[in-house]
């Protein structure tokens, strides 16, 4: 579907153009065309790269999608491909595809299982016609540092999420679901990641080295999107490792808590077995008990289990084993 279709010179908006238009305008050196596509079809794939002259395999990696994360050259063209991250209605993670053509005169975006809008980065590009001289080399840079800055506030979240649970670690009897949301919230920043890593890797090629000549003019840009992803990186990484902490520690309190079980249960089993000693020895077939006829040696016998137990319970109550 199409959202728009614009025309530029010297970082001012012309106008409005249909798709027919394109090539005409795309020839004009000192123009350059900005088209926005969501959810394209392959007829509107189709009908961008004949108006482009965009490269087969770059229109075949679009239509078909689910592409990781890269920076590829085409003659003088690029092809980037970027991943958006955002949360559904249910606080379920989603991961969209932002598919970028990029030429000495155009910019094609392909926004594809998204509901964040890339207008903003129209927007805020046309407020700064000083920069949006630099041509389509700036455009790329506003998409990828608005797709990047998209991640922060997942990260935020994440963490908001990690502090929640690492509260919980210590409440008895949590160690298993403590466990079981630690693994999920590990899964979603190993998901993060898989979008962040390679993208940084292949942001460097925009800026360190030798770069494509699109984006020569605009070096210190991408630099500072490759220093935003580096942050990222980083924030998963401290994340994973404080992951796995917490789950050695839930785990450790599982062995403390069964500890602290097996304690109660011989502490138990050791009261008990008093009692029992003293019945077995004194047995139930005397007429007084516990010696032979002592008159008072049946409630003597109940006394003396009774106070033994007391002296037991108490023992085992202050070297904390109940």
């Amino acid at each position: 579907m199409l959202i728009n279709c614009v025309v530029y010179q010297e970082g001012k908006k012309l106008s409005d153009i249909p798709v027919e238009e394109i090539s005409r305008w795309v020839e004009r050196p000192d123009c350059f065309v900005w088209v926005a596509l969501r959810d394209a079809s392959d007829e509107e794939l189709a009908t961008m790269q004949r108006e482009f002259g965009l490269h087969d395999l770059a229109v075949e990696d679009a239509s078909h999608g689910q592409q990781r994360p890269k920076v590829e050259e085409y003659a003088d063209q690029l092809f980037v491909v970027m991943h958006t991250v955002e949360l559904d209605a249910l606080d379920q993670l989603r991961v969209g595809e932002v598919d970028v053509f990029v030429g000495r005169n155009f910019v094609l975006s392909v926004r594809n299982r998204s509901r964040h809008s890339l207008l903003g980065v129209r927007e805020r590009a046309e407020r700064e016609p000083h920069l949006l001289r630099h041509g389509a080399g700036f455009v790329l840079y506003a998409l990828l540092d608005a797709v990047v800055d998209r991640y922060f506030p997942i990260i935020d979240l994440m963490e908001s999420e990690l502090e929640a649970l690492e509260a919980q670690i210590f409440e008895p009897g949590s160690a298993r679901t403590n466990v079981q949301q630690l693994y999920a919230l590990k899964q979603r920043i190993m998901a993060v990641r898989h979008t962040v890593t390679p993208l940084l890797e292949a942001v460097a090629k925009l800026w360190s080295g030798r770069v494509p000549a699109v984006c020569e003019g605009n070096r210190e840009y991408f630099r500072d999107v490759y220093d935003h992803l580096l942050r990222i990186h980083a924030s998963l990484d401290s994340l994973r490792d404080t992951i796995g902490t917490a789950i050695q520690v839930n785990l450790s309190m599982v062995t403390i808590e069964e500890s602290e079980i097996t304690k109660q249960l011989a502490a138990w089993a050791g009261i008990f077995a008093a009692a029992t000693a003293f019945a077995g020895i004194w047995g139930m077939n005397f007429e007084h008990m516990p010696e032979l006829k002592w008159q008072y040696g049946y409630p003597l016998a109940l006394g003396t289990i009774v106070l033994t137990c007391v002296l037991l319970y108490r023992r085992f109550k202050k070297v904390g084993w109940l």
